[in-house]
């Protein structure tokens, strides 16, 4: 039976017609949303999306192309739309070693950090120290080596890094506090040196 004496059938109530449409085409439109998104089961949600999206919008299918065509169509535009949204959210992993370090069980300071401005008192010409932060900033991983460069180095605002760098502007504040708080370590090591 053809694609579009099932999906007749399927406007008509029969039930049993879209379930053939959707075991004929699942393969191909996890295939499909696999070239654009990063696992198996964003794929499978991406899939979810799209036969929701026939079942809402099949009275308009007009025929002008294959029911096929149309559905891949379909499934491509919602597994694109996910796949950037995926790009530009960076998971965030829940252990941040640095804050796991300064903070107790119960959520209290173990030892309070000083003040960024204490923490280089008079030391802000020192060119160890500005040698210390470059150092600092280029070990960081990519995504947040280029947000604390845009933001804290250039000058940028929040709103235009995530603007360049295609991402949220939360991810944005999130990986700024992750960079600033291992730059911040990075220099409490190297003033525990000095003294």
């Amino acid at each position: 039976m053809n694609d579009e004496v099932l999906l007749e059938q399927f406007l008509a109530g029969d039930r049993q017609a879209f379930c053939e449409l959707v075991v004929r085409y699942q393969p191909s439109i996890l295939g499909i949303a696999r070239h654009y998104v990063n696992s198996a089961s964003t794929a499978e949600d991406v899939a979810q999306d799209t036969w929701m999206a026939v079942l809402r919008g099949a009275e308009k299918f007009e025929g002008r192309s294959s029911f096929k065509t149309w559905l891949f169509q379909i499934a491509a535009n919602r597994a694109r739309r996910t796949g950037t949204r995926e790009h530009r959210v960076i998971s965030v992993d829940p252990v941040d070693t640095v804050a796991a370090t300064r903070f107790s069980s119960g959520g209290m300071w173990n030892e309070p950090p000083e003040p960024f401005t204490d923490l280089l008192g008079s030391q802000l010409d020192n060119v160890d120290v500005l040698r210390r932060v470059r150092d600092a900033i280029s070990a960081l991983p990519d995504p947040q080596k280029s947000v604390v460069t845009l933001r804290d180095v250039e000058g940028l605002t929040t709103s235009e890094v995530a603007n360049i760098l295609d991402l949220s502007e939360a991810n944005i504040r999130v990986l700024l506090h992750r960079a600033r708080a291992k730059i911040r370590t990075s220099l409490e090591d190297f003033k525990g040196t000095e003294q």
